[in-house]
Order: C-alpha cells, then sequence, then structure tokens
C-alpha cells in the first residue's frame, strides 16, 4: 500500500482503513479519496465492506487502523452539519407528514422548521412528489417514503451527501427520480459519495469509482479507466458467412447467429478486414466497441464476485 496524501481539494480521504468484527477482517487497507463536487462511487458485491466504509468514513464506527479526513476534519463527526446520509437501513417516523419529517430531518441539522417545511415543498415538487407534500409516511409506496428520506438528507444542504445503497428497492420510476436527484446536487455544488452493487447507476453517474472486494480497494480511477483496462471488441457481419471464413479471422472469433465477435488486435481491425473481402466474404455490418463497467468488474473482481452481486 503505497502512500496517500491528504489535499485541500478531497472532500473525503482515508488511508489503511481498517475493520474487524467478531475476528474476521471486514475491511483491509482501503484508500479514498473523493474530490470536492464530484459523484464517486464504492462499488462491489454485497458483503465486501462497502458500509463499513462509508461508516468509518462518516465516523459512526471507529476503524481498527488507518486515518481518514472528512470535509478538513480529522474527527469526522465535527463535520455532521455538512452532511447528509441516508443510511443503509431506512426510517421514518410513519404518522409523520412528508413535509414535516423532511424539515425534521433538517432540523437535527440544524436548519430552522420554518425553512426546512419551506425547502420541502420545494423538494417533493422537483422530485414529482408535489401531490404527497402533506400525506403521511404510512400511506406513501416504499420508493417514494424512501425518496422522501433521501430529501430529508438534503433538505439541509450539505456539502457532502452520502449514500448507503440508495437504489435498492426502487422501481424504475423512482430509480431515474433519484438519478436526477443526485445530478442536481452535484450541479448545486455538492460531493456525493454513494455505494452501490449496481453497476449501471455507477457507469452513468460516477466521476470516479472504487471497487471493494473482500474488503480489499481493488481498483480506482473513472469509469473510462475501468473500461480501459479490457480490449475493444469488434462484430462483424458477413456478405456472405460460409466454409473458411475463420482462417481469415483472428483466432479468438466466436461465431453466433448474428455474427462474428472477436477481440481488436492491437494493430487494428484492417488487415483482417482486407483478408475479408480479398476471400470474397464482403462486410454487411462492422461495429467496435469498449467492454462495459460490468465487463471490467468481472476481470478485476472475478465471476465468483460478480455472482455475489446479483
Amino acid at each position: 500500500m503505497g502512500e496517500f496524501v491528504l489535499r485541500k481539494d478531497l472532500a473525503v480521504s482515508a488511508t489503511g482503513l481498517i475493520k474487524n468484527f467478531g475476528g474476521k477482517r471486514v475491511v483491509d487497507g482501503v484508500d479514498i479519496a473523493v474530490p470536492k463536487g464530484a459523484i464517486y462511487g464504492v462499488l462491489g458485491p454485497n458483503g465486501a465492506g462497502k458500509t463499513t466504509t462509508l461508516r468509518m468514513l462518516l465516523g459512526i464506527i471507529e476503524p481498527d487502523g488507518g486515518t481518514r479526513t472528512l470535509l478538513g476534519h480529522d474527527r469526522p463527526r465535527d463535520a455532521s452539519d455538512q452532511v447528509g446520509y441516508l443510511p443503509e437501513e431506512r426510517g421514518l417516523y410513519p404518522a409523520m407528514r412528508a413535509k414535516e419529517a423532511i424539515a425534521f430531518m433538517g432540523a437535527l441539522r440544524g436548519l430552522d422548521l420554518k425553512t426546512g417545511r419551506k425547502r420541502a415543498v420545494t423538494l417533493l415538487e422537483a422530485a414529482g412528489l408535489g401531490h404527497a407534500v402533506d400525506t403521511k409516511i404510512r400511506k406513501l409506496s416504499k420508493g417514494m417514503a424512501q425518496l422522501v428520506q433521501l430529501l430529508g438528507s438534503v433538505v439541509h444542504q450539505p456539502d457532502l451527501l452520502v449514500l448507503d445503497e440508495p437504489f435498492s428497492g426502487l422501481d424504475p420510476v423512482n430509480q431515474e427520480r433519484l438519478e436526477a436527484l443526485i445530478l442536481a446536487e452535484r450541479d448545486r455544488g455538492a460531493t456525493v459519495l454513494f455505494s452501490t452493487h449496481v453497476m449501471a447507476h455507477a457507469e452513468r453517474l460516477c466521476d470516479r469509482l472504487a471497487i471493494i472486494a473482500g474488503g480489499k480497494r481493488r481498483f480506482e480511477g473513472t469509469v473510462a479507466d475501468a473500461r480501459g483496462m479490457l480490449p475493444m471488441r469488434a462484430h462483424y457481419v458477413p456478405v456472405r458467412d460460409d466454409a473458411g471464413i475463420a482462417d481469415h479471422l483472428p483466432a479468438d472469433a466466436r461465431h453466433d447467429e448474428h455474427g462474428w465477435n472477436f477481440e481488436v488486435p492491437d494493430g487494428g481491425v484492417e488487415q483482417a478486414l482486407s483478408r475479408l473481402i480479398g476471400a470474397g466474404h464482403g462486410i454487411a455490418g462492422l461495429s467496435i466497441e469498449r467492454p462495459g463497467l460490468h465487463d471490467a468488474f468481472v476481470r478485476i473482481v472475478g465471476k465468483a464476485a460478480l455472482e455475489q452481486a446479483q
């Protein structure tokens, strides 16, 4: 593990975080560096140590080793009023109305109730929940209640928003609303740190991400960095697909009902295409693309970890 420099441009930083539970090491030397104003994802399968890492960063639990800084504070809880936090375990008072629940959560972070109620109405309307302003939490769907709790995490306009598996249990409509809210918070100037085991959300949202598996950080960088660890792949559809075509394709080429798939050679596809045209197979279709984050995740942590993430 190398040296980790704490910088003023980081909202959250940590070096060598370690946590043991019951004699088992669940977080093993994790480094985190979250730039101010970024959306940063902590990606990994269930049980990877993501929640424990976030709780150590926030000062909810103390690490058994390592150091961390939150918004410039060596003691993370000193920055609590500047932080919005959505824990993995959801919880709201069921008899409260949505507007009051949001204002109450803001009051816990130092926001006066009058301002909290006003902002709550604005937030609910922006999230497509204006009709639920005075609805009691017990009468809301699970997804709507989860969004209300999230709005309560941002009503005091925190500098840092930390979301633990925020998409869990949401239907596609509410997932879109949540993604829009995360982008809006980033555009407001907040830093957003969230954990997830669903790669699609990380791929769409994250400026940077860390991949954690087995309590260790296996990767840190941009989505493009992760995808760039794998070579591009080509999908080729010939005009004439008959015996002998494989002789003109790279050795790893595999045939399916739609054509041929193969890894783009270091020198590009031009030589293979020239051979195919010269042999009379022609080109009916050709596409070249970089593998997605899903494929990079498999390469980084292995298929066993991916199966855990499903």
